[in-house]
């Protein structure tokens, strides 16, 4: 298929920008993008991508791209994609390679009560990078057994809470309340055994705890409804399920690959009749024994990264307050993950439809009249927590006030990557990098020598422009801008 794709482009609205189906695709492609987006990622091999997402067996409605689309493993990272989970004798397609090895990697973001002029941002940030374990490694987890791995792995963040890691008023601000069901909990002994010590750690990457002054308000009544004010601090943690969630994703990847044989130009599964443009895209029935098991470890592992997301929240809330005192105390906002596949019911083609939802770098984006959100956002939509990059800003969005948007109610997740991680170290001096965001008022603190090159604020997309391009395509609409001041990376 390699560029046939932009032969097929052409534009759909505002912000919108249309694939129309050829070749082996199966539905459109909707890439959330204008022309100067387009042209400004021209060399990106994330459109092929997508047009090979739109291939999966029993998809439905059209294969979305959000805005901060870019390259990744089989899907592109941004990529939505829905399967039909009654489609055929063994149900819809479901895809690891569509949700990504950090199993529901996510944000989660917490409000303080205090303005930026209370606190003294070094001596924070100092004390937040001496308790906050962060690193490839898994050095200062909180060290599971396996009864308690067990119920990590069954009750998510409760489970975390049980444990003096987390605060039970937290559950009512979490994505699905923290749980996600799993009924064996089929994860293997050396992915229990990652996750044994990992727990509350931040890992390294693009993963971070930042500090945040909320710097504009854009939607008042949703930014008050959200606890939101100008000038007030906040705190944003980026991390999933470690490599606990990797292992798994690793292990399901391998074994439904083995399925899959060379068919000219396309990879197929012979025992389910599936052809794939791309071995990575390797997909397996949802209710077939590969299908099912992956699900239900998948769930599993993202319970364990809700959790992680908990005991994270409550090392932070400890630093808070013993620095702060009373002024320590800090509410969740909300939790969102944005590697995940749900079960969900959707309107498809004016029908309502059973869908598995892939999001791979995108977030849920329900509307305020959704039977899972509290009262708190009935009449303004869920909150959509999108971090961009550490040098500029992360915002909060939200889903529709009422019913729900086209794109599976989905929204982006961040700003997205425009170099790799190897050409962002080529051509990033990480020392400079430091002494320009100290100079900018942002103080950084890193585990590892690379990451701030690999990290900088050079290698994303502009958010403000993503953010742009997502409310004009009626996703999800603008409500704060926060401003980084403190960033703890692994």
């Amino acid at each position: 298929m390699s560029a046939a794709w932009r032969e097929h482009l052409h534009s759909d609205g505002d912000g919108r920008m249309r694939i129309s189906k050829h070749g082996s695709m199966l539905t459109d492609a909707v890439l959330i993008s204008d022309q100067n987006h387009m042209d400004a990622h021209s060399d990106d091999r994330s459109p092929e991508q997508l047009c090979n997402t739109a291939g999966i067996p029993g998809i439905v409605g059209d294969a979305w791209a959000m805005a901060d689309w870019h390259f990744g493993y089989g899907f592109p990272i941004g990529g939505v994609v829905a399967t039909d989970v009654n489609a055929g004798e063994l149900g819809g397609a479901i895809s690891p390679g569509g949700v990504g090895f950090d199993i529901n990697c996510g944000v989660r973001l917490c409000s303080l009560d205090v303005e930026i002029s209370d606190i003294e941002p070094k001596s924070l940030v100092g004390a937040l990078a001496n308790q906050i374990p962060a690193g490839a490694t898994s050095k200062g987890g909180v060290q599971l057994d396996e009864t308690t791995m067990a119920s990590v792995l069954s009750e998510g963040a409760k489970a975390a809470i049980d444990i003096g890691w987390g605060e039970s008023e937290d559950l009512l601000a979490i994505e699905s309340n923290g749980l996600l069901e799993s009924m064996e909990r089929n994860v293997g002994e050396r992915a229990q055994k990652r996750g044994m010590k990992a727990l509350g750690t931040l890992g390294s990457g693009n993963h971070f705890l930042e500090l945040q002054v909320v710097d504009r308000i854009e939607d008042p009544v949703a930014a008050n409804a959200y606890g939101l004010r100008e000038g007030q601090v906040t705190a944003m943690i980026h991390t999933g399920s470690r490599g606990l969630g990797h292992q798994v994703c690793s292990e399901h990847v391998a074994i439904i690959e083995s399925k899959y044989q060379r068919d000219g130009d396309h990879w197929k599964a012979p025992d389910w009749d599936y052809r794939l443009r791309d071995r990575q895209l390797a997909a397996a029935p949802i209710y077939s024994r590969e299908g099912a098991a992956y699900l239900d470890a998948m769930r599993a592992a993202g319970n364990y990264a809700f959790a992680n997301r908990s005991a994270l929240t409550q090392r932070l809330r400890n630093v808070l307050r013993n620095q702060l005192g009373s002024d320590g105390e800090l509410d969740v906002v909300y939790d969102v993950s944005h590697n995940i596949a749900k079960v969900e019911e959707h309107i498809v083609h004016g029908k309502s439809c059973k869908c598995c939802v892939h999001r791979k770098g995108a977030t849920r984006a329900l509307g305020g009249d959704h039977p899972e959100l509290t009262n708190r956002f009935s009449s303004v939509g869920q909150p959509v927590l999108v971090p961009g990059d550490m040098g500029t800003a992360s915002w909060v969005l939200a889903g529709p006030k009422k019913g729900a948007n086209d794109a599976f109610s989905s929204s982006c997740h961040g700003a997205g990557r425009q170099l790799s991680r190897t050409a962002a170290r080529k051509s990033v001096d990480s020392l400079a990098l430091r002494e320009r965001l100290e100079a900018s008022g942002i103080h950084v603190r890193a585990k590892t020598p690379n990451v701030l090159a690999e990290e900088a604020p050079e290698a994303y997309k502009d958010v403000d422009e993503v953010i742009a391009l997502t409310n004009a395509a009626n996703l999800a609409r603008p409500v704060a801008r926060l401003r980084p001041f403190a960033v703890i990376k692994g």
